[in-house]
């Protein structure tokens, strides 16, 4: 045992050694490369000399990174996540010219802006150094990776959970991926055309893919919530507006998702699909985990547990981790710098604007905040979680705004292949087996904007319907200069100017877009309108809107209405399913259950669908839309390991697909443990067994590793998988993540949580 100790000890040494002996040479070759960076006096030093000034430095840097570094990111996470990537190389180049202020007799010295440049290279070949000589380490792969597990079981037992492991092999734990976005067409045009090998080769061999049917707020709001807690009850939209309360509720806000995750919880009386051992990364909704990082519903919180951020942090405070991921971000904006220019030159059709802040809000999706997922994901099956659900949502972002269908939305799907390849890797290596399920929360239908098409918003439609002054663009367009005929008509007189220029207090509508599907809320009107309200208030208004060419049909007070002056009422049976045939199976029960919400809005408008085209209109500025009825946004997919149950029927609704993922769970003996609601006994969900009394005790959970001896052999997974991939590929990709795994902080408990914009308040984007 001792003799072991020294060797790895020594072994850790001479890696010391040598990266530092590699850092030095490196700044050496920097200092004769650049000029406003040197490492001698005024007067000229021997040979002996500047080696001697470039170990120093280089030793000084190293120890501030490995000792400041760490201190100065967990400080600054209480900033904005963009915020924080733009400094990494100013505090990067600031330890820097620290450790060269260090260095006796003042012999270094190097401009600020050369100083970024320097301290990026040297994090970037000091981690890399470190990574070529630890991956030739079976030994130290070993240790690492039985000694993160061990951390883990060891701050289980001080917090107080139940931590005896089962005899016999642990068992299976379930990773679930969230592709954001991505349809089942969009799936399989991607494995059919080689753009994900990787999925493609699971779907040869190991997986089976299914597609689900959305609710009919097709976005993921609304799914994610109905996956991860059971229940999106009275989510009809992405935003919308409760008359009760006087807000505006937006999924994407965390204070609503929140209430949103308190309302489903209630609801249900369960915790969530994550309740037992899990661990929740980059989703709205927590899920029950109490291992979470980027959580937007617990972000809006305040407190010890959530002011580490420590997913961030961990990632982070490695410099080269910091380093590499702002290279990346950069490096991403210019692209969409350069692919917006091309689209602009060419003409492109659809098009959108993509200006302003989007350049840095896609690198943030498709570099950031996937690469912080990633690394947490790995780092929980290197922990030996039982259940992991994670969201991915770069091509969601990017399919916005460059269409569904398109080489920039194949380039993230390539990207998002590549990050599925290093999780299957890493799962070889973990301490228990994993079955990797990939879903997405729903799909993306293509089609120029409402706007773009007709000339006008749907605001400005709905205005000129009501009889409301509109914009002076919007009122010479068609559809204005109709509605504004419309209301004349109706009311039999003119609109007088003073009525324009003062409405009523109250009387403007409300009316928020959620991609193709729009929401109208008169806030004077108590409790939800009836069709006559409404027709006697705004005499044109619901004529106008069912007969534009760019709406699909409105829902008001359980009746649609659609073109020419088609109705339906939806406790007639077949008269909505005749009006709604074109928008596919299932959409007329998708508009009964919404019609049944306490906050569904006085008028729901679902913009028109070509069916032939797949083609929709969005009340929003985006070429690839999802949140309403038509098309491929409608249709996601669930691709699981064959060794799991088959899901059956084509599953109807978000909350059929979380009963789905409850029953695999209890298939890989991971039973749930369900939150009892305020007051009230626990409440065991549909399909459930019924939860242990208090005086029962609770299962203990499964899966967890037996800290391993010395003289212990490699793992059997890994081997093989050193034969199969390459130990250096392998080896590479392991060890450049498990630095960023957030096992080093303490958990932060059901009320902690990471998201970027803690402080700030969350852009409204469908998601």
């Amino acid at each position: 045992m001792g003799r072991g100790r020294w060797r790895t000890t020594g072994s850790a040494l001479v890696r010391v050694i040598l990266v530092w002996a590699v850092s030095t040479l490196t700044m050496l070759a920097l200092a004769g490369i650049l000029p406003d960076f040197r490492l001698q006096s005024d007067d000229g030093d021997s040979v002996t000399q500047i080696g001697l000034t470039a170990a120093w430095g280089a030793g000084a840097f190293g120890l501030l990174s490995a000792l400041v570094w760490p201190v100065l990111v967990r400080a600054l996470l209480l900033v904005p996540a963009l915020v924080l990537g733009l400094l990494v190389f100013f505090l990067n180049g600031s330890l820097l010219l620290i450790a060269l202020s260090l260095i006796p007799a003042g012999h270094g010295e190097a401009a600020p802006e050369t100083a970024v440049v320097v301290a990026a290279v040297m994090s970037a070949v000091a981690s890399a150094t470190s990574t070529a000589l630890a991956v030739r380490d079976d030994e130290a792969y070993r240790r690492r990776l039985y000694r993160l597990a061990d951390r883990r079981r060891r701050r289980q037992g001080r917090a107080g959970r139940a931590g005896r492991v089962r005899s016999g092999a642990a068992a299976p734990g379930l990773v679930f991926l969230q592709l954001d976005g991505v349809g089942h067409e969009a799936l399989r045009h991607a494995c059919d055309s080689a753009l994900m090998p990787t999925v493609a080769g699971w779907l040869d061999g190991s997986h089976r893919l299914a597609s689900w049917r959305t609710d009919w707020s097709s976005q993921t709001g609304a799914s994610q919530l109905g996956i991860l807690h059971g229940s999106n009850f009275d989510v009809p939209a992405f935003r919308w507006y409760e008359k009760d309360t006087g807000e505006v509720v937006v999924c994407n806000r965390p204070t609503s998702a929140a209430e949103l995750q308190r309302r489903a919880i209630e609801r249900t009386g369960d915790g969530g699909l994550l309740t037992h051992d899990g661990a929740s990364r980059g989703n709205l909704f927590s899920g029950g985990a109490d291992q979470l990082a980027l959580v937007l519903s617990v972000s809006a919180r305040r407190g010890r547990a959530n002011r580490s951020r420590a997913g961030y942090f961990a990632y982070f405070s490695d410099p080269a981790n910091a380093v590499r991921t702002a290279v990346s971000f950069v490096a991403e904006a210019a692209r969409e710098v350069g692919q917006s220019l091309r689209a602009r030159i060419r003409g492109d059709r659809p098009r959108v604007a993509r200006g302003g802040l989007y350049p840095l809000i896609r690198a943030f999706a498709t570099v950031v905040e996937r690469d912080v997922v990633v690394a947490a994901v790995i780092g929980d099956m290197l922990a030996g979680r039982a259940a992991v659900y994670a969201d991915l949502v770069a091509y969601d972002e990017v399919a916005h705004h460059s269409g569904p269908h398109g080489p920039d939305s194949d380039r993230v799907l390539q990207r998002l292949d590549r990050s599925l390849a290093l999780i299957a890797r890493v799962a070889e290596h973990a301490p228990r087996e994993y079955r990797i399920v990939l879903l997405s929360d729903h799909g993306q239908s293509p089609g120029e904007t409402f706007l773009g098409r007709y000339g006008l918003t749907l605001k400005d439609l709905v205005r000129a319907g009501c009889g409301l002054p509109v914009s002076r663009r919007a009122g010479r367009t068609r559809s204005g200069a109709e509605a504004r005929a419309a209301v004349l008509a109706a009311l039999h007189r003119p609109v007088e100017e003073g009525e324009e220029a003062h409405p009523g207090a109250g009387s403007d509508p409300v009316v928020l877009a959620s991609g193709n599907l729009a929401l109208i809320s008169f806030p004077d009107i108590r409790g939800r309108a009836s069709r006559e309200r409404i027709e006697r208030a705004h005499p044109a208004l619901l004529a106008t809107l069912a007969n534009h060419p760019g709406v699909g049909f409105l829902l008001v007070d359980g009746v649609l209405l659609g073109p020419g002056g088609a109705a339906a009422r939806l406790d007639v049976p077949g008269e909505a399913e005749e009006l709604l045939a074109a928008f596919g199976p299932g959409a007329a029960e998708a508009v009964r259950r919404t019609d049944g919400f306490p906050h569904v809005a006085d008028i729901m408008v679902n913009s028109a669908y070509d069916p032939g085209t797949g083609a929709v209109h969005a009340f929003e500025e985006q070429i690839g839309s999802h949140g309403g009825l038509g098309g491929e946004q409608g249709a996601p997919f669930l691709m699981w390991p064959a060794e799991l149950s088959d899901p059956g029927t084509v599953l109807v609704g978000a909350e059929a697909v979380h009963g789905v993922l409850r029953r695999w769970l209890r298939e890989a003996d991971g039973p749930q443990i369900p939150l009892a609601p305020p007051g009230g006994p626990v409440a065991a969900s549909a399909g459930e067994p019924a939860p242990a009394s208090a005086g029962e005790p609770v299962p203990a959970p499964t899966g967890e590793p037996a800290p391993a001896s010395e003289g212990e052999p490699v793992p059997a997974p890994v081997r093989p998988a050193m034969e199969r991939f390459g130990r250096r590929s392998v080896r590479k990709s392991v060890r450049r993540v498990v630095r960023a795994v957030p096992q080093d902080s303490p958990p932060e408990g059901a009320d902690g949580g990471i998201f970027p914009s803690g402080g700030t308040p969350a852009r409204d984007e469908t998601r």
